[in-house]
Parts: C-alpha cells; structure tokens; sequence
C-alpha cells in the first residue's frame, strides 16, 4: 500500500502578498484523509472553505486564486506546489488575508517549514490519476499538452523577449527528491518595466528584490543573481506542479507546455477532467512500482505513520 500523507503538526507563517502587498499570516493544520487541501478565510466572518480543485479556480492573471469576490485565496500556486512536490494530500489552510504569502519568491521556504513539521502518513491509500488519451489546449500561440506516461513528466518551453532569458526548455522527472533540488529554490520573476503596469492593477504592491528575480531591459537586478543559470523556467515547472496539482490526485502522465501561463494550465485541468475516456483514477497500489517511487521522500523527510 502506498499511503496519503498529512503533515505531522500545526504550524504557522507570516509574511507578505506579493500582489496585495498585505502581511499575512497562514496557518497549516493536519487534516484526515480524503480531505484535499482546504483554505478558510478567517478574517472574513462565516467564510465558506475553499477547496483547491481545478473547478473552484477563478482569476489566473498573474497568479492562480482559489475561489472568487470578496471570500477568495490568491496566489496559492507556490504552497500547492511544494504540497504536491512532498506528496501531501490533505492538509486545512487556515489564512487571515487575501493572498498566500510569498516569502523568498520560491517554494523553499515552504519545503523548509513541512520539513521542521513533518509529515505523517494516513491510513488510506492514494490514489493516482493516469491519463490515458492525449488532451491539447492552445490559445494563441501558447499551448498545453497531457498524455499518457507511465510517470509525471514536465517538457516546458519560455519564449521571452530579454538577453537573459531569451528560449528556455527543460524536461523534468517529477521525483520528490528532483522537485525538492531541482525546482523547489527557483523564484517568481518580473520585468521592472512591467511593475507599473502591474500596480495601476492592483498587482505586485509587495514585490521586491527580496521575493522576485527583478530584470531591468539587459540584467538581472538582484544583488546575488541567479540561483540556477535557467532559474525561469525551473520556476514555471515549479508553477506549473503547483497548478495541474489541483487535479486533485498524483498524476501519471507527461506534460508539455509551449510559452504557458496560470490560465493554460487551467484549462488544461478543466478539459482533461472533462474528456471522457481521457484518465482513470486508480488505486496506487496497481500501478508499476517506478510510478509510485517517484513520491518517496528523501530520509530527512521521511514520514511518520498514524
């Protein structure tokens, strides 16, 4: 049996919305199983929970947000992502603002934390959702593929008018240990000629050299440069498990995104779970064992049992 994980104890963040530029402070709970990942707004009275499914996803500009009005969680992209990079399933997102905070502009800061907390394992097993049919989706010239494999794949492409960055692909092995070494550490990044356009919309107000790689129109702007000589599209892979993690299941398929966003990998979620025939959900314990050793944690990691 291969098993769902929570983490092994309460435990509470603080910092700054990039985008509403608001402190915040986040407060993560074990949760049992089959219960997702849930987000409550407690600093709105009677706020419903937040599920964090493909379907409950409302704006995507420039970040993904969970729900929609006033009782919406913004931002949620880098925690979904490391929750899906450690294999936890279930955990209650308690959170007294707007947005998720940001904290170094990647997702390490996260990993660092669930590794102080733990991570305990329930008794119920996991369940994988294996793709069966290839499903496309393209908007403009941007595009998103999911297609059978028997292991989750990433082959992602950025297109970029900048010195720096110019075209970037990489293919990533999702493992626990590749996701926690190879994506984890890379930041969020922004052109500064951008973050005025950003903030008459109400965006990027907490955004700084501290939480974001920052270009001016030839360099990187940040003191300590670059953590990886292809830092930007190791972060739109961190993106992009944090996104498709919202199917709601571990995945066995191959993605392949072409100059994708927030949006695409979306509407990727929304017309896979749409397509009849398209995936079946599975119990893990059918599958090929080099499907389901891709969520083994690293010892440091490894989790305690309840």
């Amino acid at each position: 049996m291969f098993y769902q994980r929570t983490i092994a104890k309460k435990v509470e963040v603080t910092g700054i919305g990039i985008h509403s530029g608001k402190k915040v402070t986040l407060t993560l709970h074990p949760a049992v199983a089959d219960f997702g990942i849930q987000f409550k707004r407690v600093d709105i009275p009677g706020a419903e929970n937040l599920k964090a499914t493909a379907d409950t996803v409302g704006a995507t500009e420039n970040n993904t947000t969970i729900g929609a009005g006033k009782n919406a969680v913004h931002t949620v992209e880098h925690l979904l992502s490391v929750f899906y990079g450690l294999g936890i399933n279930n955990v209650y997102c308690e959170i007294d603002g707007p947005e998720v905070p940001i904290m170094d502009g990647s997702a390490a800061s996260f990993v660092f934390l669930l590794k102080e907390t733990g991570i305990s394992t329930l008794s119920k097993s996991k369940e994988f959702l294996v793709v069966l049919e290839p499903v496309k989706v393209e908007v403009d010239d941007k595009w998103a593929i999911i297609e059978p494999s028997n292991r989750l794949i990433i082959d992602s492409t950025i297109v970029f008018a900048h010195p720096v960055i110019k075209t970037q692909r990489k293919v990533f092995e999702f493992t626990c240990e590749n996701y926690i070494n190879e994506i984890s550490r890379a930041r969020t990044f922004g052109m500064l000629k951008d973050v005025d356009m950003l903030k008459r919309k109400g965006l990027a107000k907490g955004g700084s050299l501290d939480n974001a790689i920052v270009l001016d129109d030839f360099k990187v702007m940040n003191g300590d440069g670059l953590r990886f000589g292809d830092e930007f599209i190791r972060h739109k892979i961190l993106d992009t498990l944090g996104d498709i993690s919202l199917l709601g299941y571990e995945i066995a398929g191959k993605i392949t995104t072409y100059k994708s966003g927030h949006n695409l990998h979306n509407l990727l979620c929304r017309k896979l779970l749409e397509t009849k025939g398209a995936f079946q959900i599975v119990q893990a314990s059918s599958l090929q064992k080099e499907t389901i050793q891709a969520f083994e944690l690293p010892r440091a990691l490894a989790p305690s049992f309840h």
